[in-house]
């Protein structure tokens, strides 16, 4: 691939639902090597970091697991309120400058950041009607002539189902990044079904950081709380086959979508309030917090940020196994 079909790759997926990292490593294994190479290609890249997340899942969520390994946990899960506030701030540069030096274009993107906030922090799964709405109004201002597009709103409803409407939900609707589907998850996982606590909660979206691959598949430890292994790969295949279908079915499409103005409009909107989503995530995360240390483990993970989000997760870990002993 040249330079410049590698950029195209990166704006494209961008603009799509689903983890971006996930559906670029997906487009360029197409490129090089059409449908059976995007197949081969995706698996190689989700499959390694399935195997050791759900190999961590059945060792945290043991019914008898070590002090140790639940210090860890408890360690690690205290550094992700904080990791959570790293990624909305490194996001806001290249979102700001999307919006354009307007006063009004730049009123809108302060109010929808606003709104993915509070609707984050207060609201849990109606997030991502608040990303969709964004989206849509910043498209009908910038595109007048834009034809309202209905479907994701209705997506976006919160529902019942069970777990494999809830992988479908987190699958297609992560716009922004894997952080925005966190209130969603924690909301069905915890709120809803019940799969888990919301320490336990936490120590996934851990695992999903310190393991290799997107956040996205935080929902196969969300899975394997529920249905254990079987759960666990459920969840994860409904999670991710979105991906995949964008790209083999969309794959000689996807490229006019970089100069598409509605829909580089609608991720402007979206995209901000997916990031205030993020930030927003950062409060119903910390009340998840039972003990002293934890605190102050966050506090010391927001300053270790520089040096990395895993080696502060596993730091953090350590520390945690170490108390724990104590």
């Amino acid at each position: 691939m040249s330079e410049g079909e590698f950029e195209d790759g990166v704006a494209v997926t961008n603009l799509l639902p689903g983890p971006a990292s996930t559906q670029l490593a997906i487009l360029c294994a197409w490129r090089l090597r059409g449908a059976a190479g995007a197949v081969v290609g995706g698996l190689c890249f989700i499959v390694p970091g399935l195997v050791l997340i759900l190999a961590l899942a059945a060792l945290v969520l043991a019914e008898h697991a070590p002090a140790w390994v639940l210090g860890a946990a408890a360690g690690a899960g205290a550094a992700v309120p904080a990791v959570a506030a790293h990624a909305a701030w490194g996001l806001i540069p290249g979102s700001w400058k999307r919006a354009g030096v307007e006063r009004a274009a730049r009123a809108r993107w302060i109010a929808y950041l606003a709104a993915g906030i509070v609707a984050a922090a207060v609201t849990g799964p109606w997030v991502v009607v608040v990303l969709v709405v964004a989206g849509a109004v910043e498209m009908s201002v910038r595109v007048p002539s834009a034809n309202q597009m209905a479907w994701p709103v209705l997506a976006g409803l919160p529902a019942s189902g069970g777990l494999v409407w809830v992988a479908a939900k987190v699958g297609a609707l992560s716009y922004g990044g894997g952080f925005v589907i966190i209130p969603l998850m924690r909301e069905d996982a915890v709120n809803v079904h019940g799969w888990m606590t919301d320490a336990e909660f936490l120590n996934a979206v851990a695992l999903g950081q310190i393991t290799p691959g997107p956040v996205v598949q935080t929902i196969a430890v969300v899975g394997y709380a529920a249905a254990g292994l079987v759960g666990g790969l459920l969840a994860a295949t409904i999670a991710f086959a979105p991906s995949f279908v964008f790209v083999l079915l969309g794959g000689p499409r996807l490229d006019r979508l970089r100069d598409n103005k509605r829909a580089q409009a609608f991720l402007t909107g979206a995209g901000a309030a997916a990031i205030g989503a993020i930030a927003g995530t950062v409060i119903p995360l910390m009340l998840t917090l039972t003990h002293w240390w934890q605190f102050v483990m966050l506090a010391i993970a927001t300053v270790c940020l520089r040096w990395g989000v895993v080696a502060t997760l596993v730091g953090a870990g350590v520390a945690g196994a170490l108390i724990s002993l104590l």
